[in-house]
């Protein structure tokens, strides 16, 4: 059963708009089957939502970064509600390590890349440092 599960994930990583005839058909399983356990891995939270893989280059951003942002202690959850807020801000995530904040930040040139870090995130009450780096090429 297990391996199934980790099969039908894998799969629907690669392509979440396969259909689970499809997806039964690979596997030698029932359609029925695989849309019963698509069901539960939604009902679970294992799977959050189906969404596409988006080339920024391909849509005219120029620009993808990683943005390390260390704060003030008491000010990290006003700074993810500011950045939640900004369009080019498109994924945040607390971590551990060398800052207390990453963000993915598309900018369609080096101008507008330099207006969101300078104008936008480093006026947000709390920053105490801001570490951008582009990223060149997505391997994986």
């Amino acid at each position: 059963m297990k391996k199934i599960i980790q099969d039908i994930l894998e799969i629907l990583e690669k392509n979440s708009r396969m259909k689970n005839v499809e997806i039964a058909r690979m596997l030698n399983v029932s359609e029925a089957y695989v849309r019963r356990i698509i069901k539960k891995l939604v009902e679970d939270g294992i799977i959050k939502k189906f969404t596409i893989d988006i080339d920024p280059k391909k849509i005219g951003y120029e620009i993808v970064s990683l943005v390390g942002i260390d704060t003030e202690p008491d000010s990290i959850l006003n700074i993810i509600e500011a950045l939640k807020k900004m369009p080019e801000v498109k994924k945040i995530y607390l971590s551990t390590g060398d800052h207390m904040i990453l963000a993915e930040i598309w900018a369609r040139s080096n101008e507008e890349f330099s207006r969101i870090i300078f104008e936008k995130i480093g006026k947000i009450k709390g920053i105490k440092k801001i570490c951008p780096s582009i990223i060149l090429n997505r391997i994986k």
